[in-house]
Order: structure tokens, then C-alpha cells, then sequence
């Protein structure tokens, strides 16, 4: 998969920038961020810096699966992570379809939550992904407990599927193709 980064996604918050994530310079941050309370469901609650370093190695040095940093105004907020779930997470839970883009994304925690951030967030991550002219529908596949995310999903136009057994958890299999995420974001890319 590509690697490249965009810039200038202006939202209510701030400027977002996407870049991808270099897996040795931004363990240690990521490490405060995937061990954090409020990052349950990225499962990561007992990583060490070097189990983050060798997962995002993992990450860069595979094919199928990218990890980017995104910052608001200069200051990194998210991680996200884009993967091709016709070789990755989801080979055999479903039927990938041409322009299938699987997606992650985590917020860092923040001390003072700002509200309306996290769906900002979620809205320039579909806006990086549906920037790529191959990408028809974005696919997810949440924890069925995290119904904070799901919330935030159906905002930003996806619609679940179904559930989904995968062996780290039960999911919420949901897809948004890019003229719902249009539509119902109110974006057009």
C-alpha cells in the first residue's frame, strides 16, 4: 500500500495533517497513547516501548497495512491505521469487494476533551482515505462493546453489517462507501 501523506484538511477544530508513522521515532509517543486507560480496545493495555516498536515495524514493513500520525496544528492527536482487508484483519470474515479500505484510528487522550474532536478526527481520516481515487468503501471492524466508536461510525455514514468473530474479539463489521460518507458528513472529496 502507499505511504503518502496529506495535508491541509481544515476542520471546526484546527488544521489536520496526515503523515506516516515512523515506527522507532514515534514509539514512545504511541506507547503513552496504546497503554492509556481510554485505549482498551486497541488491546495494546500492556505493551512495552519495544512490543510498540516492533508492531509498527511489522506495520511499515508489510504490504498490505500502513500506520500513519495525524496532527492537529502542528501537535500529533491520532493514530490511524489503513490495511487491505482482502490480506489482512478480515481474510475469510467476509467478501471484499474492488476499492475495499480497511481502517483504524485512535485519538490520543487528551487531558481536556474538546468537544466535537474525535468525530473531527474521524472526518479527516475518511477525507485521507476516500482522497485516494481507488478507495469505494472504507471498512471497519470495531469491538461490539466500544458503542462510543459505532455512534461515531453511523455519523460519518457507516452501516453495520453484522458480527463478526475474529480471534482478538468480537466485531461489528460496518462499511461507509464514499458517496454516504458525502452525503452524510457533508464532505465531498
Amino acid at each position: 500500500m502507499s505511504t503518502t501523506s496529506r495535508t491541509g484538511t481544515t476542520t471546526e477544530v484546527g488544521t489536520f495533517t496526515i503523515r506516516p508513522l515512523d515506527p522507532i521515532e514515534d514509539a514512545e509517543l504511541l506507547h503513552g497513547w496504546v497503554t492509556h486507560p481510554k485505549a482498551a480496545f486497541w488491546m495494546m493495555q500492556e505493551a512495552k516501548l519495544h512490543d510498540v516498536e516492533r508492531e509498527y515495524m511489522a506495520i511499515a514493513a508489510g504490504e498490505y497495512h500502513d500506520a500513519f500520525l495525524g496532527s492537529l496544528d502542528g501537535v500529533p492527536v491520532f493514530l490511524m491505521e489503513r490495511y487491505d482487508p482482502a490480506h489482512v484483519e478480515l481474510v475469510g470474515l467476509y467478501e471484499p469487494a474492488p476499492g475495499d479500505v480497511g481502517m483504524h484510528f485512535l485519538v490520543a487522550p487528551a487531558e481536556t476533551p474538546v468537544h466535537g474532536f474525535t468525530r473531527a478526527v474521524i472526518t479527516a481520516v475518511m477525507e485521507h482515505l476516500f482522497a485516494d481515487p481507488t478507495t469505494a468503501r472504507v471498512v471497519v471492524e470495531p469491538d461490539v462493546r466500544n458503542t462510543a466508536v459505532h455512534a461515531l461510525n453511523e455519523a460519518v455514514g457507516f452501516v453495520p453489517e453484522r458480527e463478526i468473530e475474529k480471534p482478538e474479539k468480537r466485531a461489528l463489521l460496518s462499511f461507509c462507501t464514499r458517496e454516504r460518507f458525502e452525503r452524510t458528513a457533508g464532505v465531498t472529496v
